[in-house]
């Protein structure tokens, strides 16, 4: 088994610990001992992941490269109550069917990042296996409405709710947050604490589960879980959190000025989720490349000494490994012989760029003229014609490689091998066809 801590730390992942005040280390020297149980919760709130979700995935994966077993908890019952950490407002309330499809899509995502198998019998204690066994490391998903739905209300306040002080509740940096606000907090959000923690007890319980993971703003429900074990059972159980990830730029992950970075292909596509990647920020690369790829430290190094024209080759190092990760290498490989296609001598719009976006006209628009600033709306690269304007204005705009004013008219004279390349700046682009 390697260090999982350690992992963690070099790799920008370890935030807090609940080892950090603990003399005598407890979670470290259960992790040095054994094949630990940990998992992580994620509720179903769209149909995909995003960018920003891959923290708490790459953590898992780590827990389980270390030897050790990933659970992963879906929440189609606390995604019916909401969490408020981190939310300035209620969220929306979603149908069963909605939360349930939602949950398929997630677990066809998490597959390709973790071996996951069907979930074992009732009080296996998974936390004794043996280290070096794979089927000891193979984790799996839970849904925790399982538990949550069947819960009688008064017993539940009964047995669960009578562990927890509304005093230590409000003094969450999440539930102030919350009180601050325009919005308030309502009695549904409260519950979510109590909820979280009892998901971590019931694990715990049925399946030796003694750590939790999840982002900083989960700190104050996993210190409930741990401490909800501790006065029903008398052991102790363990968290460890990652930290708010940002740009440099001070934006959050994942976000783009078109919307989130979706996991999902239908929508993000290969194609484009590699362009998020290579286009991120010169001062982001080593930090990605730790987080976000499984490549060894001492080939990060390397990649992270890249100084100049050079750091391209790291970026595209970066793309093609999370892209390989996220949709396999046979996408990850399509989408960098787009990009070259793209970028390569001549800045052609030809070659084997099957991963490019795309955008159809029929042949009478073209035939007619078409005002490019009209296009590059219809398409999407830019939200109107009058935005397309500005940009155009400010020599942002390209067709074929080339730049445009704003009045620029397209004719079947700007296809190039059948096609049309539109670029807004540098880092988005459209093939436009015909037909």
């Amino acid at each position: 088994m390697s260090d999982l801590l350690q992992t963690l730390r070099e790799r920008g992942f370890l935030h807090q610990t609940t080892d950090d005040e603990a003399e005598d280390k407890p979670l470290e020297k259960l992790l040095a001992s054994k094949c630990v149980t940990g998992y992580a919760g994620f509720d179903p709130t769209a149909a995909s992941f995003h960018v920003g979700n891959l923290v708490s995935i790459m953590t898992l994966l780590h827990l389980q490269r270390s030897g050790h077993r990933p659970i992963v908890i879906l929440g189609g019952g606390t995604g019916k109550v909401g969490d408020p950490s981190g939310k300035s407002e209620l969220r929306k309330v979603l149908t069963r069917d909605v939360i349930e499809a939602n949950l398929e899509a997630q677990r066809r995502q998490l597959s390709r990042y973790l071996e996951l198998g069907p979930a074992p019998s009732l009080g296996a204690h998974l936390s004794n296996a043996v280290p070096s066994s794979a089927e000891a490391r193979r984790g799996f998903l839970l849904n925790n409405a399982d538990w949550l739905d069947p819960l009688n209300y008064i017993e539940f306040l009964r047995d669960v709710g009578r562990h927890f002080s509304v005093n230590r509740m409000l003094a969450a940096e999440s539930v102030k947050l919350r009180l601050e606000s325009e919005a308030g907090l309502s009695f549904l959000e409260f519950n979510y604490s109590i909820l979280q923690a009892y998901d971590f007890l019931v694990l715990f319980e049925r399946y030796g589960c003694e750590l939790q993971l999840g982002g900083s703003d989960q700190w104050g429900n996993i210190v409930a879980g741990t401490d909800l074990i501790r006065r029903r059972t008398g052991n102790r159980a363990h968290g460890i959190t990652t930290p708010l990830v940002t740009t440099s730029d001070g934006k959050k992950m994942g976000k783009t000025e078109k919307g989130a970075v979706w996991l999902d292909q239908s929508l993000t596509s290969p194609y484009a989720y590699y362009q998020y990647w290579v286009n991120v920020d010169d001062r982001d690369v080593g930090r990605f490349l730790r987080m976000f790829t499984v490549l060894p430290i001492d080939e990060i190094r390397e990649l992270e000494a890249f100084r100049g024209a050079e750091i391209r080759r790291a970026k595209s190092r970066l793309a093609f490994e999370a892209t390989a990760l996220t949709h396999g290498k046979e996408a990850a490989v399509g989408a960098e012989e787009a990009a070259k296609a793209l970028f390569g001598a001549g800045g052609g719009v030809g070659g084997d760029d099957a991963s490019m976006p795309r955008f159809s006209i029929g042949p009478t628009e073209l035939a007619g003229g078409l005002v490019a600033v009209q296009l590059f709306a219809s398409c999407g690269l830019c939200e109107s014609k009058s935005a397309a304007k500005r940009m155009a204005r400010g020599g942002g705009l390209y067709v074929n490689s080339e730049k445009i004013s704003e009045d620029r008219v397209l004719t079947p004279d700007d296809l190039r091998d059948g096609a049309i390349l539109l670029s807004a700046g540098k880092k988005q682009h459209i093939k436009v066809t015909v037909g």
